[in-house]
């Protein structure tokens, strides 16, 4: 503290309960937004009551009342959330490709594109972005971690799965059917991998190493685009492109249920996080829904109107990244309420991941085709 607090002629003298002293209990409560003598009251009130000015806020009682401190804490910890989605940076990727996919895991960031000499990139801090080369050059659409191992699914090609402890060297495997898969994710209570694919007889496949696939059935022939994992409910979910019911559930990755959508919306992208299933789409009046089970879906509107194509959550929060529009990322606490954010480059963006403390967005156009926010 600047001054002295036992000098002041409203501050009581140190004890055992109050170290530093406390303000006297003999002056009547201030009004709201009373600006306050530093004199009277104290280096520390002045911090709370500024600061509260600061976050446009209103304290209720004098400062040392508990209620205040934690109200106060509480407007700290929600600027700073925010503050953190509203600074995303833009980033030079390692090569001009199309980047389609990026995941995070064993402290390295790891995209893949679907065009390009080098189609993987890697990076510990998503600044510097080192070339890696892809066991073949195909068009390669999803990548997660998974039991210390990247797994990464491809569109096109005679091996359709690549997989790799390190980000830099990558083998080719088989994947189950020769389908343009576009999404992979990781259950770490089941050990299993599961992927999905836009086409083909068998529209799902999983895998307990990454190295040998299983065909399986889905619920519905339809586009499906993205698959998620909640460790809570254990269970996958996984949203398509179009098709009656756009959206699947399966407790173990094998037996698959059809769900409706809130919507028929072109549904891109779905995660879990703060006990909820948000998925995001491209068209629609709505294109947000949210779930707490997979199963009962409910509509949500979006900050614009745009083609909203990934979502990740991270750090209590939801980041949702479209590939056009005025503002490009929305960000919520829930799912349901959004707020707009401005993205540093006009790119084509393409998918959002989180770790490290960051989120890292690639993209599949654009001058600078990564950005991040920490």
């Amino acid at each position: 503290m600047g001054r002295i607090l036992a000098l002041k002629p409203n501050v009581e003298a140190a004890s055992s309960t109050y170290p530093f002293g406390r303000i006297k209990n003999k002056v009547a409560p201030l009004t709201p937004g009373t600006a306050v003598d530093e004199d009277a009251y104290g280096d520390m009130h002045q911090f709370f009551e500024k600061g509260a000015k600061l976050l446009n806020k209103t304290l209720n009682n004098l400062p040392e009342n508990q209620v205040n401190g934690f109200q106060f804490i509480d407007w700290l910890l929600e600027m700073i959330v925010k503050r953190i989605n509203t600074v995303f940076i833009a980033e030079s990727a390692a090569a001009a490709n199309t980047w389609e996919a990026i995941t995070f895991g064993n402290g390295l960031f790891v995209a893949v594109a679907d065009s390009g000499a080098n189609r993987v990139m890697t990076s510990p801090d998503a600044i510097n972005w080192t070339a890696e080369t892809s066991s073949e050059q195909n068009n390669w659409s999803g990548i997660t971690f998974g039991n210390g191992l990247f797994v990464a699914v491809s569109s096109s090609g005679t091996n359709r799965v690549m997989t790799s402890t390190d980000g830099e060297t990558w083998t080719a495997r088989s994947a189950a059917e020769q389908n343009a898969w576009r999404s992979v994710t990781y259950s770490s209570d089941l050990d299993l991998f599961v992927a999905v694919s836009i086409d083909g007889t068998n529209q799902v496949m999983t895998s307990t190493d990454g190295e040998t696939w299983t065909a399986r059935s889905e619920a519905e022939a339809n586009i499906w685009r993205s698959v998620t994992y909640s460790l809570d409910l254990t269970l996958f979910v996984a949203v398509s492109a179009d098709g009656t019911n756009r959206v699947m559930t399966s407790p173990d990755g094998i037996n698959w249920t059809s769900r409706s959508a809130s919507e028929a919306n072109t549904w891109t992208s779905v995660t879990y996080g703060n006990n909820v299933f948000v998925a995001v789409s491209s068209d629609g009046t709505n294109r947000v829904m949210t779930s707490p089970d997979g199963i009962t879906w409910t509509a949500a509107s979006a900050t614009e109107a745009n083609d909203w194509v990934t979502i990740i959550f991270g750090n209590g929060l939801f980041v949702a990244v479209a590939e056009n529009g005025t503002n490009r990322i929305m960000t919520s606490p829930d799912g349901i309420t959004w707020t707009a954010v401005i993205a540093p480059s006009v790119a084509t963006w393409e998918q959002i991941t989180y770790g490290s403390g960051q989120y890292v967005v690639i993209a599949d156009g654009g001058t600078n085709r990564v950005m991040r926010a920490i």
